[in-house]
Formats: structure tokens, sequence, C-alpha cells
């Protein structure tokens, strides 16, 4: 590093470094372990030090837990909504079996991830807390570690308004704690309409949950195209009851007697005080209130800044390289949620890579994964995708002429067929390049159309790249040909006079 001391000694505590390595790497999440494996095939001395599980936010409190509780209610949904088809049936919701399920096939997935870190060497790896001093060495444990080059995988915590966690007490759920619920409580507030809250609330519901959603704005998912927005929230809010601009003035919780014996307090019942967005002060009252605002990186207290690491009044990191997670001109590399950047596990994982191979001394031989082109998707049903620039970007630019290639799913085909048929999609198309820009969408299949896209925009396909390659009939991704069709349309491309299958979709 460039602020370590010439001697073997902290200068400042007297304490004498017990070992030097190349890399060390702080984290080991998706892109700390990716970071680590790519880093070892290039250097002999690399270390791996993490406090907490070794396992990966993914696997332990994110997208994993999140879709075996949503596949869950996604069954009894469907056997409780199957009575257009002529099915009328009732799913009887054992909640502790439910919770047992995700917990058991959670521990599956976790695993193989521990078999993997068990088989690294003892000598490679540490469990504890580092710090970085102001001499730029790593103290963990008793240990006082100089690195030539550090990667910092420190990974995100969940955000809790100021006052929530006292106010609240044992009423109050994360993304980190809501998994490990022995049952499924009878009521629940989810603050928060981005991924993690529209997901969980959509799943808590279907499984029987009395579900409330708050949000401060009118907007779910962080949808930036009004149109799709507006669908999105009308396709939601058939099964979800959402107070969306909504603005909580207070939380709290209070003590509940039981039916026996009203004036003996034996539980606590959360509420919140708001005011709608009719400007009504209202107060809600449950269960519990789940708290999803959001996710806020682990930097604060590691010390980067003693390493020359600058950071904003969010503890963003400053000059990051969001190729390789590369601090300006510093040996320092800040990847996956750490550098609050995008916090997708795809893009933790290209990160911890790029910056695993930056640790090679000859630069030609280090294989450094560009930027993956915007990609994500909400597993709501709906879902909820997003890929490539979005509209207020494009728009943005006076350099992109642009069109907005359309297509609704309420009448399409398979969609119902299938008794999906709730979305729209927006493809926005470039007139000088015939390129697509980006598209936003919320409807089914909403992943597969997202992935057909992503790849189109990566691999700089031309919209009659797109439409060259067949689309089976029926399918509900036929959708997608009918807005690409409509984006030629409005940029005058006669490419193709006459398409026996367009309007057959």
């Amino acid at each position: 590093m460039n602020k370590q001391p010439d001697t073997a000694f902290d200068n400042s505590t007297h304490k004498k470094v017990t070992r030097k390595v190349s890399v060390a790497v702080i984290g080991a999440g998706t892109a700390g372990q990716n970071a680590f494996r790519q880093a070892k095939k290039i250097k002999d001395d690399v270390l791996i030090i993490n406090d907490g599980f070794w396992t990966t936010t993914c696997i332990a409190v994110g997208c994993m837990p999140s879709k075996l509780l949503i596949a869950a209610a996604d069954r009894a949904y469907d056997t409780n909504h199957s009575s257009e088809f002529g099915i009328h049936a009732t799913a009887q919701i054992d909640g502790k079996q439910v919770m047992e399920r995700v917990r058991a096939e959670r521990s599956h997935f976790a695993s193989y991830i521990e078999e993997q870190v068990d088989s690294w060497s003892e000598d490679s790896k540490i469990a504890g807390r580092a710090y970085i001093n102001k001499q730029g060495l790593i103290e963990v444990n008793d240990e006082l570690i100089a690195a030539d080059k550090i990667i910092v995988a420190t990974g995100s915590s969940p955000f809790i308004p100021d006052g929530w966690a006292d106010k609240l007490g044992d009423t109050l759920l994360t993304s980190d704690t809501v998994f490990e619920l022995a049952d499924l409580p009878k009521s629940m507030a989810v603050v928060g309409a981005g991924a993690i809250g529209l997901e969980l609330a959509q799943a808590f519901t279907r499984l029987g949950v009395d579900v409330t959603l708050f949000n401060q704005i009118k907007r779910v998912a962080g949808l930036k195209d009004d149109d799709i927005n507006n669908k999105a929230i009308d396709c939601l809010s058939r099964e979800l009851t959402m107070h969306l601009g909504s603005n909580i003035t207070d939380v709290g919780s209070k003590a509940v007697g039981s039916q026996e014996n009203k004036d003996n307090a034996d539980s606590a019942a959360a509420f919140i005080d708001y005011e709608d967005s009719a400007g009504k002060m209202q107060q809600w009252q449950g269960d519990y209130v789940l708290v999803a605002t959001g996710r806020r990186n682990n930097i604060h207290e590691l010390g980067v800044e003693n390493l020359g690491v600058k950071l904003d009044e969010k503890n963003r990191p400053q000059q990051l390289d969001k190729k390789t997670g590369k601090i300006g001109d510093l040996d320092v590399y800040i990847v996956g949620d750490a550098n609050a950047n995008l916090p997708l596990l795809h893009v933790a994982s290209d990160e911890g890579f790029s910056a695993g191979s930056m640790v090679c001394d000859n630069k030609k031989d280090a294989y450094i994964r560009p930027p993956a082109t915007p990609f994500s998707i909400v597993f709501s049903s709906p879902q909820i995708v997003n890929v490539g620039m979005s509209l207020p970007d494009i728009e943005q630019d006076p350099t992109l002429e642009h069109v907005i290639g359309k297509v609704s799913f309420d009448n399409q085909g398979r969609s119902r067929v299938m008794g999906v048929n709730c979305g729209l999609l927006h493809i926005y198309g470039c007139k000088k390049t015939d390129r697509i820009l980006g598209a936003s969408m919320v409807g089914p299949d909403a992943e597969y159309i997202g992935h057909i896209l992503a790849m189109a925009i990566t691999n700089d396909l031309t919209i009659k790249d797109i439409l060259d390659t067949p689309f089976y009939h029926p399918t509900i991704l036929e959708g997608l040909r009918t807005a690409l069709h409509d984006v030629q349309d409005l940029m005058e491309i006669p490419y193709q006079s006459l398409d026996t299958q367009k309007n057959n979709s």
C-alpha cells in the first residue's frame, strides 16, 4: 500500500506486523469470493478476511430465500385462483412448514459455498472483523497485516430510519431477519416499494398474511417510465393493499392483552401513524413492520479513509472505476455492494472477478470484464424488468433521437390463455442506428424478455437482427416481436413489408 511503513512495525502502536501478503480481500460474499479465487490464480499469498457468515447475501438473506418464499406463495395463489379455469380448490397453508422449507433449502444452497470455503487452506482465511488503521495496516483479531493491494467486499446491510429500531423493538423485521420467522404472522406492514418490498409484500399476501404496503412516492420498483409505473400499480393493486404517496410520521409498538384477560399485556403490536396521499392522518396496526427501505454499504467503520479513499455523504467511494472497482491511483479496490454502485449479484460477481484479475503484474494477462448492460428484475407477479438506458436518461441526451415501441399484454394471446394478461412493454429504439437503447416492462415472462433484450443490447444487434430470429406461436414472447415491429414502424424502416405472423400474437 502507498501508506505502509518501510519497517515491520506499526509506529503508532509499536505492534509488530504479523503477516505480509500481496493481496488481502476483506469480505467473503459474492464479490469477495470471486476476487479471492481469481487472485489466487495469480498470486500465492492471498488472504481473505470475513466477519460473519461465509456464504453470500444472496443465499443467506437475499435472492434465494425470497424466491423460496415466492415459490410457496405462487403455489398457494394458483390453487386459490383457478376457478376461471373451472378448477375449484382452497389452499391449506401450513405457515411453519413454509418457513421451515425456506430455511432448509437455504441451508442446502449455502452448503455448496461452505464446502468451497472449507477447501481453502486455513492460513489463507481469517474469521474476524477487520479495521484498517492510520498506517494502512489491517488489524484483525490479534494480527497486524500488511498488504500490497486491498480488495474491499464488505457487502451491505438493511437501512433502518433513525429511531425505528428502538420504537418498534421486536416488531421490527428486515430482509435480514424476516426469514427467521417460525410461522407466518397474521398481519404485516411493508415499508418500501422497491424490489425487496414488492416481492415480500406480495409473497406474504399470497400466503394469507394481511399485508399493507407503504411508499413515500407514487412509484414502485424504481420505475422511471410513467406509463410502465402506472401499469405496474394497476396490476399489483388488484391483490396488494398499497398506500403510495403516504408520509409516515411515527412508528412504534404497544402492549396488547390476551383474549382471556385484556388487562394482561402479553405481546406487542406494531403501529404506523401516517398521512395518506389525500393528506388525511391515519394509523395502521398489526403484528410486524418489515422495513424495506433499501440497503447501505458496510464501509463506514472499516477505515478505508486511512488508505486515501474519499467517501461522499452516503459513504459511496469516490474515483471508482466501475469496471474493476479500483479507486483512483490507489492499490485499493472496492467491489460488490460495498461500492454502492449496482447492488446486483451478477454485477458483484463481475466486479469481484475483475478486481481479482487486476492484481496481475502484467495487465495484458488480466481479463477485465466490461460493465454489464444495466439489467434488473423484480420477481413480483407480474414481473418488472428494466434493461439498458432508462427513458429519462435517453430524453436528457440531445444526441439520441428515439421512438418507443409498445405492446400491451392485457389481450396478448398466450397471456390471456394462461390467465396472466396484465402488463405493458416499452422498447426504446434509436432512430439513427436501428439499435435498442433500453426497455422497461411489467408483465408475464418479463425475465425472459429482459434477457433477450439485454443480449441484443450487449451484442449490438439491430431491430432487424432480432426480428429475423424465430418467435414460436403461441408464446408470451411473441409480445416482444409485436413491440419490435412497433419500433420498426415508428422508424419507418421497411425491412419486412409482409409479415404473416405480425398481428397474430
